[in-house]
């Protein structure tokens, strides 16, 4: 079993960098492997809703969406990183996602998912609001820890200090790591994921 993480911050090596290890090291310890997924400092297309999405992703073949699609259909399980400038996520981490569930949702239906955020002090609960809904949407199941799944310092050396921070990741690690192997018995007992109904679209027209 394998998590696929998004670190959605330009800086390599940084506080959600951090946070995401601390919650890989966990995985590994519990038999499951994870990969971190560079998003950089390169600038992320908007999605523009032009519907030409195929088989094969998104229509844009510029900043690694599809590449990340290809990866989240191998992928067991999901953790989202995302740093807090102004009181939400990074606008690049959002234009990032919206592509990738917009092109490849059903590469992440009936898989668990969570959201990281790392601030220097507030904004974390509203950046995890935002990208729980994800989750939400695409038939997720949403994977939570102790506390909010947050970490805070201005420096990886900082969020090293916050010793709470990294429990809640930890813990965060244990809990997906308990989810992967309820699923996986699950599926050997006969029990899969419900198919969805579909058919059904909304719209009040006048």
């Amino acid at each position: 079993m394998k998590v696929l993480m998004l670190n959605g911050s330009c800086n390599p090596k940084g506080c959600t960098y951090t946070a995401l290890t601390e919650v890989g090291k966990t995985l590994t310890s519990a038999g499951i492997d994870y990969e971190i997924v560079q998003l950089g400092g390169d600038p992320v297309r908007d999605c523009i809703g032009c519907n030409q999405c195929s088989k094969s992703g998104c229509v844009f073949t510029d900043g690694g969406v599809n590449d990340f699609i290809a990866k989240a259909r191998q992928a067991d399980g999901f953790v989202f990183g995302t740093p807090v400038y102004y009181a939400h996520p990074s606008g690049r981490v959002l234009s990032f996602l919206d592509r990738v569930f917009y092109a490849g949702g059903s590469a992440f239906a009936g898989k668990p998912g969570a959201a990281v955020a790392s601030a220097r002090r507030a904004g974390t609960t509203a950046s995890l609001d935002a990208l729980g809904k994800y989750f939400g949407i695409s038939d997720m199941v949403t994977v939570g820890s102790t506390y909010w799944n947050m970490v805070h310092g201005h420096c990886p050396e900082d969020v090293m200090l916050d010793g709470e921070g990294l429990q809640t990741m930890r813990n965060l690690g244990r809990s997906m790591a308990w989810l992967l192997h309820c699923i996986q018995a699950g599926r050997e007992a006969g029990y899969d994921f419900p198919a969805p109904e579909r058919g059904h679209q909304t719209n009040f027209i006048r």
